[in-house]
């Protein structure tokens, strides 16, 4: 099952484990995400319904931004007619400052939107509306940034995504994700758990379309206990859905969460402010205090750090 004999087994969580069954044409991957879920969820007051679209949308990022072995920045985003009017994921490929790819994520709420659905609002159509999903890829040097949008799909963000590749690419490409709330005694907030497999034609190499409809229909027996259980090794959930397809795991990649915000990139956008608006904006003490939307931090401008890049 391994590609070598030096094969390290994946850990509990926060991986994403590419494999292949290369005598098919196919190959995937297995996202599992546990402290990075967590932590990117954390920042954010969401409904169960508006969490759970985050989740899977971040185990999506991470399974689109890996398989690019990108230098640079992946964003993932939902913009829509519903009460989750928009979903943004960023994921930053491996560099000489971080050993690991890195994800942080956002979702904004229409709260009058979503109290007017009530319990509809459960569902992924009811919850974005109409809208779009696009993918914008931004090396970090050399090329040029590329974008592409698809219509959201009316059944889930997976189903969006397969609708990209295949209109983007011509890739028939299979996605299965789940996330959920786990509580743990004594602490009120629920810390996130996320996973989802990924599977995809390999371009330019030959294929049974009944072996693919064959391994669509494998991947669909996938229950989200299965994708979230930590316990559960991901090599026992390959084996189990393609023993009998020769299936290869390779070597995993490990993610962190990671947002790229500081103060000194929010006090050049406040330097374009004339004197009165930025004391328009500024508390008691003179200080301009920003929230990262994606992380929750807050960052302390004051007049210094503006004299400082002029």
């Amino acid at each position: 099952m391994a590609d070598s004999h030096t094969y390290t087994p994946a850990p509990a969580a926060d991986f994403v484990l590419p494999f292949s069954m290369p005598e098919l044409g196919v190959r995937g991957r297995v996202v599992c995400l546990q402290s990075v879920s967590a932590r990117a969820l954390a920042a954010h007051e969401l409904p169960e319904p508006a969490g759970r679209a985050l989740g899977e949308a971040l185990v999506l990022t991470a399974m689109l931004g890996s398989s690019l072995k990108l230098d640079g920045r992946l964003t993932l985003q939902t913009k829509g007619s519903g009460p989750l009017d928009l979903l943004a994921v960023d994921y930053y490929g491996r560099d000489d400052e971080r050993a690991h790819a890195g994800l942080r994520g956002y979702a904004r709420v229409n709260e009058r939107k979503l109290a007017e659905l009530g319990g509809a609002s459960s569902t992924f159509a009811n919850l974005t509306g109409e809208g779009v999903l696009a993918i914008t890829i931004e090396p970090r040097v050399g090329d040029q940034s590329y974008q592409g949008i698809v219509p959201l799909s009316d059944r889930s963000i997976a189903a969006s995504a397969e609708g990209y590749f295949l209109q983007s690419e011509q890739l028939p490409t299979a996605i299965k994700l789940a996330a959920a709330p786990a509580y743990v005694p004594g602490n009120r907030q629920a810390a996130w758990r996320a996973g989802g497999i990924m599977l995809q034609a390999i371009p330019e190499q030959s294929r049974d379309e009944d072996d693919w409809n064959r391994l669509a229909m494998f991947l669909d027996t996938v229950q989200d206990i299965e994708l979230l259980d930590m316990q559960l090794p991901v090599e026992d959930l390959l084996w189990r859905l393609f023993h009998e397809d020769a299936v290869r795991v390779h070597s995993f990649e490990l993610l962190d969460f990671h947002c790229g915000c500081d103060a000194g990139r929010i006090a050049g956008v406040l330097r374009a402010y004339s004197d009165a608006d930025r004391e328009g904006l500024a508390d008691e003490d003179g200080l301009i205090r920003a929230r990262c939307e994606f992380c929750g931090a807050v960052h302390a401008i004051g007049a210094q750090a503006l004299v400082s890049l002029a």
